[in-house]
Formats: C-alpha cells, structure tokens, sequence
C-alpha cells in the first residue's frame, strides 16, 4: 500500500476545511468595534467548502472505524517494508484515501500466494501481526492475509515473515469494509478473524465501531458456507453487541449458543465489578451465554496480556457461515 498521508475529507467522510474567504485573500479591518467582532480581535475567518462538496464520491458511505496514527515506522522495519513489500504487499489501487480501493477494482486475492488452493484465513486489523505470524508458522498448508492501515504494524509483521521463513503470508493496506466489498470475492475466506477491534467506549461514537449488521453481511458475502467467523473483545458492552448482531444474522450460527451463560459467564463476572467505568452490578447475571472458549490458535498478544492486567475479561465469540 501507499504510504503518503491520506485527504483529510477522504478519511473522515466530511469536508476539509481549506483557503480563505474573499477574493484577494485581504482581510479588511472592521470600521467599528461590533458585539460580533470586538475591537482588536481579528475577524473569523469562515469555512469554504471542502472537495466533497464538488465531487460526493469524497464522502464515505460510512464512518471508518480507525483513527490516523503516526506511521514513524524502527529502523528494522522499514528494512522489512522496503526488503519484502514487493513479495508479501498486495498492492491495491486506490480511490480517494491512502486506505481506500478503487469501487471498480479488480483484485486476485487467492493468485498473491504460491499455493491458492490453500484454505484463506483473513485477520483484520492485525496489528502488530502477532496472530497471524503465529497461525501461518502453526499451519503452513494455509493461506494467511492480514488487513491493517497501520504501516509499522504491516512492517512488523514482515519482519516476522522474513524471520520465520513464512511463504504463506500476504498483507494489504486497506479499509476493511473495501476489503470485503471489492477485494475479497464471494466465498474465498475459509475463516475470517477480528480480535480486539477499536471499542469506541463513549457512545456517540459506537457509529465508528466495525462490526455493526452491515459488516456482518459483508462477512457473509465472503465465508464460505460452513465457514468460521472469530471475533474477540475486552470490553463487555461491545462483546453484547457482536453477540447480538451474531444471532440477528440469519447467516451466522453461534456455535456456542447458550454456552458460559448464568454464574460461568465472563459477561456476569465484569458487570459484577466495578471497573471499564461502570458502577458494578452486583445482581447482574448474563442469562443468555453464547461465549466461546478462548480460540486456542490465538497467541497471547502484547494487546490481549494488557488487557488481562488491567483486570478485563476476553469475550470470543465464534460463528459458522450457514
């Protein structure tokens, strides 16, 4: 993927503020002290419309669920971004944003690695590239793609690949929602993976967060028929939702349904407490369970043993594709 910053407008879904008012760019003093504009303070300069407003396709259909973050990458990893890009990067191309694909784009997922017969795993939102490094040197007769718009995580992860002598590994830079709409064609993933994807803590912005109904038709539209979908969250209000959104999906069956509810629930254990800035809820009891046991072929990354100390407890959920 590229790596030069992205538009703002392209980014966000809305307009960038740009230039100046006027015609000359001169801003002309005001002849009197207003209750507006007092005496000595310099007049407001006023928005003009960004690129969105000329062109729509800059607006987003939706919110992205990541925010932009420093892309300054160790000196070890941008020896391993400029050493395996051109092997392990599946180059896509874009549209407006530096993490956007092309809407009419034609990508070969599966052709990128040595053996596309190989059954697909998909993570998204890598990260580091701690599980997937991890799976792919597990079960080299599988094919691994992790998703990031994190530059050094991608970087890092090829580290790992070269170190490891990974051939089953690829990566792309990109929005994952393009990913599962123009990328990734119907019933390529044999298991999809989201762990700890961003919360969004404060609710006016659980609009941003990724799995909502629409990602779970997206996930469908790529999960083979007897598929996996793994999701893992340490914050209990985002674990209700993904456990909602799975049994609202006529394409997904919990595979778990009904199992770690009551007194043996992780959901029971942390609203009893007080902790993720909540009041504890000492009659609280999850009656409703779901929860899958912690999916064994996810290492401990250095985000899951933070959250352990911090005292969250880990919800996985796991879905198979109808």
């Amino acid at each position: 993927m590229t790596t030069s910053p992205a538009d703002p407008s392209a980014e966000s879904g809305a307009p960038a503020a740009s230039g100046a008012p006027g015609t000359d760019g001169a801003v002309a003093a005001p002849t009197q002290p207003t209750a507006v504009e007092p005496s000595g303070r310099t007049p407001r300069r006023q928005p003009t419309p960004g690129k969105a407003a000329e062109d729509p396709s800059f607006y987003r259909a939706e919110p992205v669920s990541f925010v932009r973050r420093g892309e300054r990458m160790t000196a070890g990893q941008e020896r391993a971004w400029e050493e395996m890009k051109d092997e392990l990067l599946i180059d896509v191309p874009r549209h407006h944003a530096s993490t956007s694909i092309l809407p009419d784009a034609v990508i070969d997922v599966p052709g990128a690695f040595e053996h596309p017969e190989h059954p697909l795993t998909v993570e998204i939102g890598s990260g580091l590239g701690e599980a997937t490094a991890h799976a792919a040197t597990e079960h080299p007769e599988r094919n691994f793609l992790a998703v990031e718009v994190y530059t050094p995580g991608l970087a890092k992860l090829m580290e790992e690949v070269r170190d490891r002598g990974l051939r089953n590994v690829r990566v792309m830079q990109a929005n994952a929602p393009e990913v599962l709409d123009i990328a990734l064609k119907p019933g390529q993933v044999d298991e999809l993976w989201i762990f700890f994807s961003d919360p969004w803590h404060k609710k006016r912005h659980h609009k941003r967060r990724l799995i909502t109904d629409a990602f779970a038709e997206r996930a469908a539209s790529v999960i083979r028929p007897g598929g996996t979908w793994r999701l893992a969250t340490d914050w209990s209000n985002y674990a209700e939702q993904m456990r909602q959104i799975v049994a609202d999906s006529a394409d997904f069956v919990n595979l778990h349904s009904g199992e770690r509810a009551g007194m043996d629930s992780p959901l029971t254990d942390i609203r009893r407490q007080e902790i993720e800035n909540r009041e504890a809820e000492p009659d609280f009891v999850d009656e409703i369970g779901g929860w899958a046991p912690r999916f064994e072929g996810r290492t401990l990354t250095s985000f899951e043993a933070k959250a352990l100390k911090a005292g969250r407890n880990i919800f996985d959920l796991s879905a198979r594709r109808v």
